[in-house]
């Protein structure tokens, strides 16, 4: 089935008791067991069934099918977060005395865990000196146990090179690991192109609506996590958090994703709400034709920020001249995403004063919402960075992102002029009170 079939039909072929065509929610904490051998059973994995919504919901097994269907990977373990999926997806494999490289554009919070939090836990980050491939390998040894990037960089708009990234971690013998939140699976699915496992913040273009936080993690399969037992032997040694199960044996391709299951999230419990998991559903039908829109959108409104005079620079790769052009050609094709990036002239008073003066974009830290969004990151996402370090990640003092929705284009562009002109007189006052150079106060 093609992606807007998979997204509507997947996992789902109606409830056999009541013929419920829509999913239903099953908002209940656990399931009744047939009698003391058949929960014995289910424990020791003997036989497929509910136990205990913190381990698996049937609401949410169906979004976890059809994400993973999505994706093109074996199997989804569904979360609470966007977060908690970043997480778990790590230290599923990662611990005390190993490292993780990855790319330098990041997600604020992810960057805070990675750079700050994790090292807490003796984890190490190696944050390479660029996007490029050969500088992420030269950071690789033996102690790495993933590579880490972000398919398009938030918010620098970056599209990473898959290939050759999931090229040199294979080589190493370490899985690549993506975060695909931006692109969803609609523009790029990773997995196509050497990525090992796919995190997804459900919270943005999936859901599609701003009511519900959710994560996915998806495993490709494809990683030979046999090959190197003693790097990765939890997943090739019985598990004595989870009845002594060898993953590798037991649940075969779905090796990883059965552990973030059984060990991360059941005995940590960042579980997906089930009428969570119900709202992402929704969110996934339309999945296909918010983002046609979002796409289409966005190409005008790149188009009319680079040509207004109170626009420095406009981060867009659909644009020839971008740096990102082919990058992006190579791994969308026609298509762009719908987040960019723009540096209001005046600087970081500048970008607050258009920040300030949206009407119609929500002035918000989410992204991919029907609505369309503006943040700007050196006061919010990124504040917490200090100045050197906003700048590793693409964060500019002046730059506003933006989550262009799916209203109507003409009044996207309205609100953009008007926001855009209050800066412009900005602008005009730090210039008169600037003589010769020298600033007047």
């Amino acid at each position: 089935m093609k992606p807007e079939t998979i997204a509507i039909h997947v996992g789902y072929d109606g409830d056999p008791t009541t013929k419920a065509v829509a999913v239903p929610i099953y908002q209940t904490i656990a399931f009744e067991f047939d009698s003391a051998e058949h929960g014995a059973a289910l424990f020791n994995l003997e036989v497929q069934g509910n136990i205990y919504t913190r381990i698996g919901n049937p609401t949410n097994t169906v979004l976890e099918k059809r994400i993973a269907s999505l994706e093109g990977g074996v199997e989804a373990l569904s979360v609470s977060s966007g977060m908690a999926a970043i997480e778990y997806s790590l230290i599923n494999i990662v611990e005390t005395g190993s490292n993780i490289v990855s790319l330098p554009q990041l997600y604020g919070a992810t960057y805070t865990l990675l750079a700050h939090i994790f090292p807490k836990r003796g984890i190490t980050t190696r944050f390479s000196a660029s996007d490029d491939p050969q500088d992420v390998e030269e950071l690789i040894d033996d102690n790495t146990r993933a590579v880490y990037c972000e398919s398009i960089g938030n918010p620098a708009g970056n599209v990473a090179d898959l290939e050759g990234l999931a090229r040199v971690a294979h080589q190493h013998g370490v899985p690549l690991i993506v975060d695909n939140t931006i692109a969803t699976p609609i523009l790029l699915r990773p997995i196509e192109y050497g990525a090992d496992v796919v995190v997804h913040s459900m919270t943005k273009f999936i859901g599609g609506h701003g009511t519900s936080l959710g994560g996915m993690i998806v495993d490709s399969g494809n990683f030979p996590w046999r090959s190197y037992p003693e790097k990765y032997y939890m997943l090739n040694r019985p598990e004595i958090a989870y009845h002594g199960v060898v993953y590798v044996e037991h649940y075969g391709k779905a090796a990883y994703v059965a552990r973030c299951r059984t060990v991360c999230q059941r005995n940590t419990g960042a579980t997906l709400s089930p009428f969570n998991g119900f709202l992402l559903l929704q969110g996934v039908e339309t999945l296909a034709l918010r983002v046609e829109r979002h796409v289409e959108n966005a190409r005008q409104v790149a188009e009319y920020l680079r040509d207004h005079p109170a626009v420095e620079w406009v981060n867009y790769a659909g644009f020839p001249d971008n740096p990102l052009y082919s990058m992006a050609q190579r791994y969308l094709g026609s298509q762009r995403c719908s987040l960019l990036t723009f540096g209001v002239k005046g600087g970081f008073e500048a970008g607050k004063k258009c920040f300030n003066a949206f009407h119609l974009f929500k002035r918000m830290v989410n992204m991919g919402d029907a609505k369309s969004l503006a943040c700007h990151p050196a006061s919010t996402t990124h504040r917490q960075l200090t100045p050197e370090e906003q700048l590793k990640v693409g964060v500019t003092p002046e730059m506003i992102r933006l989550s262009v929705g799916i209203e109507h284009i003409d009044d996207i562009v309205e609100d953009l002029s008007q926001a855009l002109e209050q800066a412009k007189e900005t602008t005009a006052e730090a210039v008169a009170l600037t003589i010769g150079g020298v600033e007047c106060r």
